[in-house]
């Protein structure tokens, strides 16, 4: 590996390490994520200003799969029998709607464009493997909000890595479709084989490998994840749809065992996810972060405040309008910030936006950090609400 790849490397992981200790250091101030610091770390340490680390293949290729893992994660979280029935159902007509509106905004600004799709799909997100973590630390994750919570930020993910795959690629609809159907028959098919008991033979190696240095089931569910990218990479798909789908497998396939097996299994996958892959996207999202397009722009800056309340308003309002008689009124408003918090799949769609001309840098980079504020904001927001109705309710 060439000395320049790991030099950036050694600086990019000591970021990624840094991040978590500032967070805790300024917890007694400000709760601010992990993620955003280690984008502004990425930033800092990027050629925009110190210049201490920058992109080759190899970290682009490390960072590209960090954003990988992380759909993943977020598929994982996704118990299907959990979200099934009204939250589902809620989740889906509420990013419907949210795409409409998004569409809408776009066509209203830049016509029927290529443009107006990308801006319109960026509204449309939720970032659910960003603000999984903090609904889980605020054990949230099997109450009725959280389960609400992984429904809306389901559909905040997969379906705009679903319009993605439709309406930002180079091949024709039809093609896309059938495409679509070879890829929905083979997902199908190994969520069924993952569904089923599995046999001893498989469930023995994987009890004696838990602790020892053949690691079968992280090595199993690894490949699984790889596979679904290679599947939807070979179909001409945006590969977060494999990301996402394998997620899924992964989570019925460890269902099918025994719970304890599953806790453990569920623990070295975050640890490879969270302690490494993932950390690194965070990172070199902000090295790749266009800074200087930004400062350069005035009417860009100025739209800022503009796409972070857009991000509100076209998430935001359908859930809570949705939701109005499902929730009580401080978790209705928590749920509605939680899913208007977006950041990874507005990097994906700027990112595309960019490299074929149809956005300018300057306009990507307001709507990437309006997507940062909104990560560290609204979660925030959300979950002091939650605190506070939680303290309220004890206290009746």
């Amino acid at each position: 590996m060439p000395l320049a790849t790991l030099s950036t490397l050694t600086i990019v992981v000591a970021a990624a390490t840094l991040a978590p200790l500032l967070s805790d250091r300024l917890a007694r101030w400000v709760a601010i994520p992990s993620v955003v610091l280690e984008i502004l770390l990425g930033i800092l340490i990027g050629p925009q200003v110190f210049g201490w680390a920058r992109e080759d293949e190899v970290i682009g290729f490390l960072a590209d799969f960090g954003l990988a893992m992380l759909i993943f994660l977020a598929g994982y979280e996704l118990k299907l029998g959990d979200v099934r029935g009204k939250p589902m159902r809620l989740a889906t007509v509420g990013w419907l709607i949210s795409l409409v509106l998004g569409l809408g905004f776009g066509a209203l600004v830049h016509g029927f464009s290529y443009s107006s799709l990308i801006v319109g799909l960026a509204l449309t997100t939720t970032a659910l493997g960003t603000t999984l973590p903090m609904v889980r630390d605020a054990g949230l994750l099997g109450t009725p909000l959280g389960i609400r919570v992984l429904a809306i930020g389901a559909l905040g993910e997969f379906g705009p890595i679903l319009a993605v795959a439709l309406l930002l690629n180079d091949q024709s609809p039809l093609r896309t479709i059938l495409l679509l159907a070879v890829f929905g028959l083979a997902a199908a098919r190994m969520l069924w084989v993952a569904a089923h008991r599995r046999s001893e033979r498989i469930s023995r190696l994987i009890r004696t490998t838990l602790g020892t240095s053949a690691q079968f089931a992280v090595r199993l569910c690894m490949v699984v994840v790889v596979l679904m990218l290679w599947i939807a990479g070979a179909l001409g798909l945006d590969v977060l749809l494999g990301a996402f789908v394998a997620g899924l497998v992964v989570r019925l396939f460890l269902d099918a065992g025994a719970p304890e097996e599953a806790e453990v299994v569920e623990g070295k996958i975050e640890a490879i996810g969270f302690g490494l892959f993932i950390p690194l996207f965070f990172v070199v999202s902000g090295m790749r972060y266009d800074l200087a397009a930004l400062l350069a722009t005035p009417s860009a800056f100025a739209l800022l405040p503009v796409f972070l309340v857009l991000f509100f308003v076209i998430r935001g309002l359908p859930i809570l309008a949705l939701h109005r008689r499902d929730l009580p009124k401080r978790p209705k408003w928590t749920l509605a910030l939680l899913g208007s918090a977006a950041l990874p799949m507005v990097v994906v769609i700027t990112t595309i936006g960019t490299e074929v001309g149809a956005m300018p840098p300057s306009t990507a980079s307001a709507l990437v950090g309006a997507a940062m504020i909104s990560v560290l904001v609204f979660p925030m927001l959300g979950l002091r609400l939650s605190r506070a109705a939680a303290v309220a309710k004890s206290d009746a």
